[in-house]
């Protein structure tokens, strides 16, 4: 739960401790906007401020899943100036991601590295409840290729994050989120599973 601005501060903690680190980010939107109604803090924002502070170790940081409407006719110009790799949805349908995987565990190397999941990054028809959900995204079985990818990185944190239950009464989206949590602490280093 909560919203994408969270990821902003626990990224200021662990840079602090381990330096700039990677980070697999898995979204609909690339969270890279300046400002929102005069705030530059806001959850279209958390991944410029930490480009800006240094928290990140760009050539280390994957956005897959990016799409949707745009107010910019290079949306994600940003992103590629500061050396992220994005892989739009569309790159994604119908296709295993287990070898952009591959290629994501060679980019993060041992370094340190940080997993921020937000629900919209899959499709509304699966995960509903979130506040800005966009069509055309991830499946469940795609988000689990992804996380369980990520075993045997160097991971220091993660986060799932825009999961609003209101919005969705069949609770599919709370599910889906506590499934993909549980995901994450099974890749975590030194966690032992069958």
């Amino acid at each position: 739960g909560g919203d994408h601005t969270i990821t902003y501060p626990i990224l200021q903690a662990l840079a602090a401790k381990h330096g700039s680190v990677g980070l697999v980010h898995v979204d609909a939107h690339t969270d890279t906007g300046d400002t929102a109604l005069g705030e530059s803090i806001y959850h279209g924002s958390p991944f410029r401020r930490c480009a800006e502070e240094g928290l990140l170790d760009c050539g280390r940081v994957v956005q897959i899943g990016i799409r949707g409407s745009s107010y910019d006719p290079d949306p994600h110009k940003y992103c590629r100036e500061q050396g992220f790799r994005v892989v739009p949805a569309e790159e994604c349908w119908m296709k295993s991601l287990e070898p952009l995987m591959r290629e994501v565990r060679v980019q993060m190397g041992d370094k340190p590295v940080y997993i921020s999941f937000d629900i919209d990054g899959l499709d509304p028809a699966y995960a509903p409840g979130t506040g800005t959900p966009e069509i055309a995204g991830l499946t469940p079985a795609q988000a689990l290729e992804i996380i369980r990818g990520c075993k045997g990185l160097n991971i220091v944190g993660c986060d799932l994050v825009e999961v609003a239950p209101m919005y969705d009464v069949s609770g599919n989206t709370a599910l889906l989120g506590a499934n993909l949590l549980f995901e994450m602490l099974c890749v975590l280093p030194g966690v032992k599973t069958l």
